[in-house]
């Protein structure tokens, strides 16, 4: 049997049926309010088949956290109805549902957040052209976030969700305050690299009380290993950041990597790459899940033997029946580039679709003539 067919149990004893994992991906099809969308729904149960385990977009925890248009909450119990739907929708199939709850922080566009400000851990700019100066949030603000972490999580498990995975990758807030470029705070939760882990440590034991008692509720914890700002997030800090989440006895770790063999961002010198890094410093104590233009099986084949679980993102986009046709002996058959006739039967809800399309270089796109 081929690995990923394999299944695959958590230290608490949670059980998956294989070790593919549903890749978070933003889709931009919620409702305007922030309730789960129908679209939403038929977009998650075309995909969830495939995997072990599913991972959402990312939720927000704050209203001044939103990251996207049409992007759904988990910051009000009124959004929990539509969670448990969605929940639902992923484990209709057999899957584990993973709810992934962030605050994007400085990355927040103006018009989608309160007074048209976004927050971050100091008043520092991203490195992109427009990019708006956050304020930065004062000590109580911070314990607030920290807090409605830990309301998300009960949100979550009300929902009936099998976990939560905390977003501290792709530059969003929890990455702002461990970043030496996004803060430069003098209170206790900016300083050197260990001061700066202090929030993210913080909103994982919040997380963590939140769910005391649902022994078999999953909290995993998904992180970028550099960045290219200067100064910027290194490997070396990520060792560091490796190490205090080890401590906090996580169920699960996921590497956020564009290219599953990528090396060094900020160092085209390092021939070592990022993921067999990672993989040596965690050593087989948590679980690791990679991701990254793994298209075909032999490639999710050969990345199991440095990684616990393989997530896979645009591949399901393209085709969602990626799992069957392994299963079938029809690895040849799967297509590993969008084929623009097929919206309606690969049920991508209309934004995704235009944002996939109109994105130079985010998918591979089928020469074709478009009917």
């Amino acid at each position: 049997m081929k690995r990923m067919l394999q299944p695959f149990q958590f230290k608490n004893g949670v059980e998956l049926h294989n070790r593919l994992v549903l890749a978070p991906m933003t889709h931009y099809s919620s409702e305007p309010t922030g309730e789960v969308s129908e679209h939403e729904l038929a977009y998650y149960r075309k995909r969830a088949k495939n995997v072990g385990l599913a991972i959402t977009a990312c939720a927000y925890v704050t209203e001044d956290g939103k990251g996207f248009p049409n992007a759904f909450g988990v910051n009000d119990d009124k959004f929990i109805p539509g969670l448990r739907q969605l929940a639902e929708s992923l484990r209709a199939e057999g899957a584990k549902a993973i709810l992934q709850i962030f605050h994007a922080g400085r990355m927040s566009p103006p018009e989608l957040v309160p007074n048209e400000q976004p927050v971050s851990a100091s008043a520092i700019a991203p490195v992109r052209e427009g990019a708006a100066t956050p304020r930065a949030l004062e000590t109580e603000e911070v314990e607030a976030i920290i807090e409605a972490f830990g309301d998300a999580t009960r949100r979550a498990i009300e929902a009936g969700f099998d976990g939560v995975e905390i977003h501290g990758a792709n530059t969003y807030l929890i990455q702002q305050f461990f970043s030496p470029h996004s803060n430069r705070r003098d209170d206790r939760f900016g300083g050197d690299v260990n001061a700066r882990l202090t929030f993210p440590r913080e909103v994982i034991r919040s997380v963590k009380r939140a769910a005391e008692g649902a022994d078999d509720f999953l909290i995993g914890y998904r992180f970028s290993p550099e960045e290219v700002e200067d100064p910027g997030i290194t490997l070396d800090d990520t060792d560091v950041l490796i190490d205090m989440l080890l401590e906090e006895n996580l169920d699960y770790l996921h590497a956020s990597l564009w290219n599953f063999h990528i090396g060094s961002m900020r160092n085209e010198n390092v021939t070592e790459r990022s993921i067999d890094r990672i993989s040596k410093r965690i050593n087989g104590a948590v679980p690791l899940i990679g991701v990254g233009q793994l298209q075909r099986p032999g490639q999710v084949e050969d990345a199991l033997n440095v990684i616990d679980l393989a997530a896979l993102g645009r591949e399901l986009i393209i085709d969602p029946d990626w799992l069957d046709k392994v299963k079938d002996d029809r690895e040849d058959e799967i297509e590993t580039e969008l084929d623009l006739n097929k919206q309606a039967e690969l049920a991508v809800p209309a934004p995704l679709w235009n944002a996939i399309t109109t994105r130079a270089g985010w998918f591979p796109i089928k020469d074709q003539v478009v009917k």
